[in-house]
């Protein structure tokens, strides 16, 4: 038998541990870690599953960064998942689809895989034939990052990663830092830092496919987005440098409207892309955190908010996927299954000096920030 003492020493030591749980369970936030298999060159990739106190939870993983669930409650409080995504690490490794991911480290294209920064001209994959896309051929969508969890009433997960001069064509030794918050109004922050030891150009996103009623195509979700103008597209869905009014065009939603309701116009835009793919010009001042759009799902009730500091929003509809891809649930991801929400500066903008700068130099911190709000409607 134990000393009595030591009984008691044994009995408080519980004791303790127990109410430092009931407090954290109290405060209602969590963050857990688990293997998640392996890379194709072995290395172990985890997912952190980062809950809040609503029962509101998302999962993350190391590689890529990529967030895999989005479970939050439709208007009859029904738990569902609003992202797409995959079941292990292999499809988000294979695919070029940026599925979940961060996106480094230039988000949207790049003219012909090439810019020119002091006077030097770099060359970048073409990946994207002609051009260079979403950080080329092993962005930062398909590295394995340094996680830390941060747990708390609002979980983090920050990621770090060490992008090497030269990597992917792009100049400079760039240290780079993604927080993930899970807010306790049901929002995921994302916060990203760099810094570089050379000139260098950067334009970091997050490449979540959202689908707030949880299956079926996208095309009744209402959007509304604050921009008055767009870039508009050449057909290689090069910005041609115009800022162009959205007014009296497929572009415009100043006013909530649905996906479905002009996609299909005979519009060359929407031919260029296939549907939307293009940049908006948010009216915002300079790196102000503010709404950049709103979209509602009608039968679901689900309302997402995307707030940013940057410029652009890149909104996607998902005309590149053609049903050869199977994600959770055993659902194929079909043609405009998914919708995109990527704040970002504008697409080609090295090559676009009349474009907000995407330049960073030593001495110089890039901060950016995007929040996914989930609410429903009232």
């Amino acid at each position: 038998m134990l000393p009595f003492r030591r009984f008691l020493f044994l009995i408080g030591i519980s004791m303790s541990i127990a109410s430092s749980q009931a407090a954290a369970a109290s405060k209602g936030g969590s963050i857990t870690q688990q293997p998640w298999g392996t890379t194709h060159n072995g290395t172990p990739v985890s997912l952190f599953t980062l809950k809040n106190a609503n029962g509101v939870e998302v999962q993350i993983s190391n590689f890529g960064g990529v967030v895999t669930h989005f479970i939050a409650p439709d208007k009859n409080g029904k738990m569902g998942d609003v992202v797409l995504g995959f079941d292990t690490v292999e499809p988000y490794e294979d695919s070029t689809t940026y599925i979940g991911a961060l996106i480094g480290r230039y988000g949207n294209r790049i003219a012909k895989g090439h810019f020119t920064l002091d006077g030097t001209t770099y060359t970048l994959a073409i990946n994207n034939p002609p051009n260079s896309l979403h950080g080329g051929v092993v962005g930062f969508n398909k590295v394995v990052w340094m996680p830390k969890a941060i747990p708390g009433a609002e979980p983090a997960l920050q990621l770090t990663y060490l992008s090497h001069d030269g990597e992917e064509g792009f100049p400079g030794n760039l240290n780079v830092k993604v927080v993930y918050t899970l807010t306790n109004d049901n929002a995921l922050r994302v916060d990203y830092t760099a810094t570089t030891d050379k000139d260098t150009v950067l334009n970091l996103t997050q490449h979540s496919y959202f689908n707030l009623a949880g299956k079926g195509d996208i095309l009744n979700h209402v959007v509304y987005i604050n921009a008055d103008r767009f870039t508009p597209i050449n057909s290689d869905l090069i910005p041609t440098g115009e800022l162009r009014s959205v007014k009296g065009t497929p572009f415009d939603f100043t006013h909530p409207t649905a996906i479905g309701a002009r996609i299909n116009e005979n519009d060359q835009q929407l031919k260029f892309a296939g549907g939307y793919d293009d940049n908006w010009v948010l009216n915002k001042k300079p790196g102000e955190l503010s709404l950049a759009a709103r979209v509602v799902e009608p039968t679901s009730g689900r309302v997402l908010e995307v707030y940013t500091t940057q410029p652009g929003l890149q909104f996607y509809t998902g005309n590149f996927l053609d049903g050869t891809l199977t994600g959770k649930y055993g659902v194929v991801y079909k043609y405009r299954t998914g919708f995109c929400m990527e704040s970002q500066h504008f697409p080609d903008s090295p090559n676009q000096p009349q474009f907000p700068t995407t330049e960073l130099k030593p001495g110089q911190v890039y901060h950016q920030t995007i929040i996914f709000r989930l609410s429903v409607e009232k």
